[in-house]
C-alpha cells in the first residue's frame, strides 16, 4: 500500500464489502464524480476477536506521577521580600518564592509551568514524528513498551531526590517522567478503537447489520455504546488503581515510624510505581494485536509521521468534523490541563505541600471519580444517550472551574483561597471531570479513520496532552507580570468556553464517523 497518494490521483471512496444503499452516498466535494458507498468501518481480516484476558490486561494497565519537584523547589527557594537565605516555608514568609534562574530569579510557579511547557513541547515532537509510524509492523508495540519502561525508571530514580539542592535533578526527572507518561497514555489509547470494534458483541451486531437485520442507525448507536462501555470501564479501573496507590501511600504516611522519615515521599513513589509495574506488564503479554502493514519502501520511521500527517491535512475537506474536533480539543485540553495545574499550585500553597494532605484530597477525587463514571455510564446505557451529549455535560463543569477561580481575583473569601474549596474542587472534579476524559477519548475514537489509529490518536495526543504549550506559557507570563496566580483564570475560562461552543455546535459525530470510514477505505484502496 502506498502511503502518499500522487497529487493527480482522485480518491474514490468505495469498498465492496460495505455497500449499503445510496442514501447520503455523495461526498460533499467540489468533484461531483467522487462517490462514497462506505458508511461503516471495515474489519480487517487479520484483526482477531478480543479475548477476555486481553481486555482485562488493557484495563489493568495503570499509571503514576510524582509531585516532589515543586516541593523540593520550594524548599530550595527564598522569599524575595526578605532576600537570599530566607525560607519560603517560614511562618512569616510573604507567600512569594523564587529561585535563581538564568542570571536572575523566577517564581516557583513559573518554573513549574516552564517544566510543563518543555514537557508538552517534547511530546509534540514525539507524536508528530513517530506517532504515525506506530501503525506499521510491530513498531507500535515496542514503542509503547519502551516508553513505559522509561517512565518506570524515571519514577524509581526519584529515590535519589533526598535534599532541596537537587531540585534541578527533580525537574529533569519530572520532565522525563511526564513526557514518557503522557506518551504512554496516547499510544496506549490508540489500541482502544481496535478493541472496541473487535469485541464479541461488536462482531455480532456488525454481522446483524451486514445481514440486513438492523438499520445503520441502530448499528452505529450500539457500536458507539460499546466504545463508551470500554472507555468508561477503563476510566473506572484507572481510578480504582488511583485509590489503591493512595491507600498504599497512606500505609507509609500514617504510621509514626515511617511518617517522620524524611524519605517517606520517595518510598511512597517507589511503592506506587511498583504497583503500576505489577499490573501494567500483563498488557504486553496478552495483547493480540497483529503486526501492521510493512513500512513503505524507501520510507523511514523518523519521516513517515510527517508525510502521513501532510497527507491527512491535504485531504482535510473529507474529514471536516474530525479536524474541527481536534482543533477544539486542542483548546479545551489546553484549558482543562492548565486549569488543573494552576489549581494544584494554589492548593499546594494552601496546604504547604503536605504529602499526606494531598493524598487525602486525591483520595476524595478518586472515590468520587469512580462512582460518577459508573453513574454516567449507567445513565447513558439506560437512556442510550449519545457520546456528544454526555461529553457536553462535562464541558459545562470545565468552564465553571476557571470561572470560580476568577472570583479569587476580587476577593479572598472565595475563589480557591480556602482549604474547603480545594476539597470541593476535588469532589466536583471527580464527579464530572473524570467522565470528561472518558468521553473525550470516545469522541476521538468515533471520528478516527479505522486502521489509522496511532496516526490520529497521535494528533489527538497533541490536543489532549501536548496541547498545553499555549496555556502554561500565557499563564506564566500573566503570573510573572502580576505576581498573582489567580490572574491566569480569566484566560483559561475564555479558551474553555470557546472550545466547548465549537464542539457543541460545530461537530456532527454521525457524519464525521461516516466520513472517517470513507477516508480510510480510500487510503487503503
Amino acid at each position: 500500500m502506498s502511503l502518499v497518494s500522487p497529487p493527480e490521483r482522485q480518491l474514490h471512496f468505495t469498498d465492496p464489502t460495505d455497500v449499503k444503499g445510496n442514501a447520503d452516498s455523495t461526498l460533499d466535494s467540489p468533484d461531483k464524480d467522487i462517490k462514497s458507498t462506505v458508511r461503516i468501518a471495515t474489519v480487517q481480516k487479520d484483526e482477531p476477536v478480543v479475548t477476555r484476558n486481553e481486555l482485562w490486561s488493557y484495563y489493568l494497565y495503570s499509571n503514576g506521577d510524582n509531585t516532589l519537584f515543586q516541593s523540593l523547589a520550594t524548599a530550595a527557594g527564598y522569599d524575595p521580600a526578605v532576600g537570599p537565605g530566607s525560607s519560603c516555608l517560614s511562618s512569616t514568609a510573604s507567600g512569594q518564592c523564587v529561585l535563581p534562574w538564568m542570571g536572575g530569579t523566577k517564581s516557583i510557579t513559573s518554573i513549574v509551568l516552564i517544566a510543563n511547557g518543555i514537557s508538552f513541547a517534547i511530546m509534540t515532537a514525539i507524536f508528530t514524528t513517530i506517532g504515525s509510524a506506530a501503525d506499521y509492523g510491530t513498531f507500535g508495540r515496542w514503542l509503547l513498551f519502551t516508553l513505559t519502561v522509561i517512565c518506570w525508571a524515571a519514577q524509581y530514580a526519584c529515590m535519589a531526590l533526598t535534599s532541596p539542592d537537587r531540585w534541578k535533578l527533580a525537574m529533569g526527572l519530572y520532565i522525563v517522567g511526564f513526557v514518557s507518561y503522557g506518551a504512554t497514555l496516547v499510544f496506549y489509547a490508540a489500541a482502544f478503537p481496535r478493541l472496541a470494534r473487535n469485541t464479541p458483541h461488536s462482531r455480532r451486531i456488525r454481522e446483524r447489520y451486514e445481514n440486513g437485520q438492523i438499520s445503520i442507525e441502530e448499528y452505529e448507536r450500539e457500536e458507539s455504546l460499546q466504545k463508551n462501555r470500554i472507555s468508561n470501564i477503563l476510566t473506572v479501573h484507572s481510578n480504582v488503581g488511583f485509590i489503591v496507590t493512595l491507600l498504599l501511600g497512606l500505609a507509609l504516611l500514617l504510621p509514626p515510624k515511617t511518617a517522620n522519615d524524611p524519605k517517606v515521599d520517595n518510598y511512597t513513589l517507589a511503592l506506587d510505581n511498583s504497583y503500576w509495574v505489577l499490573l501494567g506488564i500483563w498488557w504486553f503479554i496478552y495483547q493480540s494485536r497483529p503486526p501492521g502493514p510493512p513500512l513503505p519502501k524507501g520510507e523511514s520511521y523518523l519521516t513517515i509521521g510527517w508525510k502521513q500527517i501532510w497527507v491527512a491535512l491535504k485531504t482535510y475537506k473529507y474529514l471536516p468534523y474530525t479536524f474541527v474536533y481536534l482543533f477544539a480539543s486542542f483548546l479545551l485540553s489546553d484549558g482543562v490541563n492548565t486549569t488543573g495545574a494552576l489549581v494544584s499550585i494554589c492548593q499546594n500553597d494552601k496546604v504547604s505541600f503536605s504529602f499526606l494532605q494531598n493524598t487525602y484530597l486525591g483520595l476524595s477525587q478518586a472515590i468520587t471519580s469512580t462512582l460518577s463514571t459508573l453513574a454516567f455510564w449507567y445513565i447513558q446505557r439506560y437512556w442510550k444517550i449519545s457520546t456528544k451529549k454526555m461529553f457536553a455535560v462535562t464541558n459545562v463543569v470545565s468552564i465553571l472551574i476557571p470561572l470560580w477561580g476568577m472570583i479569587g481575583i476580587w476577593t479572598d473569601k472565595f475563589g480557591f483561597h480556602n482549604v474547603w474549596e480545594f476539597w470541593a474542587y476535588n469532589v466536583l472534579f471527580g464527579l464530572f471531570q473524570a467522565s470528561y476524559y472518558a468521553y473525550a477519548q470516545t469522541m476521538m475514537a468515533e471520528l478516527s479513520p479505522p486502521g489509522f489509529d496511532n496516526m490520529f490518536f497521535g494528533l489527538y495526543g497533541l490536543s489532549n496532552r501536548a496541547s498545553s504549550i499555549v496555556g502554561p506559557c500565557v499563564v506564566q507570563a500573566i503570573i510573572d507580570k502580576t505576581q498573582d496566580n489567580w490572574k491566569g483564570f480569566p484566560f483559561l475560562f475564555a479558551i474553555c468556553t470557546a472550545a466547548s461552543l465549537v464542539i457543541w455546535f460545530g461537530v456532527d459525530v454521525t457524519k464525521g464517523r461516516r466520513d472517517a470510514a470513507r477516508w480510510a477505505a480510500a487510503q487503503r484502496g
